[in-house]
This record gives C-alpha cells, structure tokens and sequence, in this order.
C-alpha cells in the first residue's frame, strides 16, 4: 500500500478502520470493470514523497485528472509529455508574476516539488476515465482529512495553500496556531482573474518558510 516508512503508523491506523476497508474494496471492484486513475503504483504518491516530518508546504487539490496519462498521484501535476492543464498553467502564471528568474515550464510534472516538501494532495486519491469526481464519496475524504490532521498534529509551520471554496472548507481541520494558511479563489481559467492571480503565496510561502529557518522551496521545473 505505502512503502514510505515515516506514514506507517498513520496507515496502519486508518487500514484498521472499516470505512477504508470498504473503500480499497470498492476500488478493487471499479478497477475490475472500469478504467481507474491513476495507476495503482501512483495513488499514493502524495505520501510516498514526503515524510509527515518534512512537509513544509501542502498545495490541496479535489480530484485527479481522468484523461488518459493525465494522473500520477500528485495534485495539479500530469506526467511529462501531457499538455499543460488551465489550472496549472495560471500557476505558472502566478509563478513567473513573482519571481524574476522563473521560467515558463515546458511541462506539468511537479515530483521536483514534492522532493522539496511540497505535499501536493487530492481530497480523493482515484477516479473513472471521463467520470470527473466519480470517487468522490466512496471515502478518500474521510482517510485524507485524517492526513491533513495528523500533518496538522505532528509538525509545525506547515504552509497550507487552500485555493476555492472546497479547499477552504479544509481549514476546520487545520491548527491555525501551528501553521499558516494561505486562501484565495481557484487557480481555475473560471476565477483565476478573481484573486488567484497576484495573490503571492508562493513568495509568501517561502518567507514564511526561511523565517522559520527552513529552506525556501525552489519552485522551477528542471
């Protein structure tokens, strides 16, 4: 299920509990007679990048991408070679209006974030080929709400970047005394021009991150 062994015990304790019990069955059942994303091997790849201890910054998305090749795991990213999606690319919007040396990517793969500590996590881990939100009320809400939780309860200083009103409505679950929250409309072509754009929580992040004596997040894409 995780190989990362600094989420074992957050894991074991949520394997245990039948609402996730039932969701790995359903799954099961749905990649038996439907296209799944993503992979199997990639579900979990918000968490196998970064340990709970050095989650520096959390970027919260809703759902993955269900076109084919689109998903790996990762909020807002696509795999290497797949066209740039509208969301993303107003964050790379956002990203050259803010820093000097920032550079248009040529691609949407954000693993290099996630290697700095950048937990890019979806509410719901899967969905169905052209079936927008199909999972979302099989139960992934109820086991990453738990994540952002224990996230919440073992470190401090996170910086949690809630853009939307779905998002925001995640703030409940976070200790606003330990950690900062950023919050702003959707990075989406639909309310980008709302207030996403201009909003400088990338900067902001990382000044909030150096003055804790963290090192800043390098955000451009090798």
């Amino acid at each position: 299920m995780i190989t990362n062994p600094y989420w074992q015990t957050f894991f074991e304790s949520q394997a245990q509990q039948s609402y996730f019990i039932e969701l790995q069955q359903e799954i099961k059942a749905r990649r038996s007679c439907c296209v799944v994303y993503p992979p199997e091997s990639q579900v979990y790849a918000a968490f196998e990048a970064v340990a709970p201890t050095d989650v520096k910054v959390v970027i919260l998305g809703q759902d993955p991408y269900h076109g084919p090749n689109q998903a790996n795991g990762l909020s807002f990213s696509v795999n290497k070679g797949e066209k740039i999606p509208p969301s993303l690319r107003n964050m790379f919007k956002e990203l050259v209006d803010e820093f000097d040396d920032f550079t248009m990517p040529n691609h949407g793969d954000l693993s290099h974030w996630a290697e700095q500590g950048v937990m890019l996590l979806n509410a719901t881990l899967t969905v169905e080929q052209g079936n927008a939100n199909a999972h979302q009320k099989l139960g992934w809400q109820t086991f990453t709400d738990e994540a952002i939780r224990y996230i919440s309860d073992q470190v401090e200083g996170v910086v949690f970047m809630l853009w939307g009103a779905f998002a925001q409505k995640k703030e409940a679950l976070i200790d606003a005394k330990r950690h900062h929250i950023l919050k702003s409309v959707h990075p989406s072509p639909l309310s980008a021009r709302k207030g996403f754009f201009g909003n400088k929580h990338f900067i902001t992040a990382n000044e909030l991150l150096v003055n804790q004596g963290k090192s800043p997040i390098t955000w451009h894409l090798p």
